[in-house]
């Protein structure tokens, strides 16, 4: 007979102290802090986005690397660019590049690894893996996963987020791409 846990109705009430929010007393559980940014989260857990910025990341033209077991291999080298959001501005420096594998079924898989310097001095490497798919019926789809590292000082905060994002192409009117980042909370 499999193992059940009863199901036992319970009554949840929200404390506020300090602004932050309390799970308290009627639930059986002792109060745990939250966090503001948990707080800020559905009742069902889902996470939702806020956004951090938006970069303009300015390429080079791409090199192709050969043909690999898994689809074609290239190389798209950055060149520079800036970026910009609440509490971060500053430049894409030069030197990084894009590591991009085209599958044989055409989806796109590219990961970036860059570094981006804060308008106060600040260096934050950036490491953007993105899935692009262009079916021929329907919506381009390219999404990424950003992970950011900040040294210790007033960017520390960007250490302890999970970043998704969005890429657009610029071209033809720009040799870049535009990339929105967007904090889960």
């Amino acid at each position: 007979m499999p193992f059940a846990i009863p199901v036992v109705p319970a009554r949840r009430r929200l404390l506020r102290q300090g602004g932050a929010l309390l799970l308290g007393a009627g639930c059986g559980l002792p109060a745990l802090a939250q966090t503001p940014a948990a707080a800020a989260s559905p009742a069902d857990g889902r996470p939702i986005t806020e956004f951090l910025y938006e970069a303009q990341v300015d390429i080079a033209d791409n090199m192709a690397l050969g043909q690999g077991p898994l689809g074609e291999r290239r190389m798209v080298p950055i060149t520079g660019g800036q970026f910009e959001g609440p509490g971060l501005r500053g430049r894409v420096l030069a030197g990084g590049a894009d590591r991009q594998l085209i599958r044989t079924d055409g989806v796109r898989q590219l990961d970036a690894l860059y570094d981006m310097q804060t308008h106060d001095g600040a260096i934050l490497t950036v490491r953007n893996r993105v899935l692009i798919d262009q079916p021929a019926q329907g919506a381009r789809y390219a999404r990424s996963v950003i992970e950011l590292s900040a040294p210790d000082g007033p960017y520390a905060w960007l250490n302890r987020l999970v970043i998704v994002g969005t890429l657009e192409s610029l071209r033809p009117q720009r040799q870049a791409v535009r990339i929105r980042a967007y904090k889960l909370v």
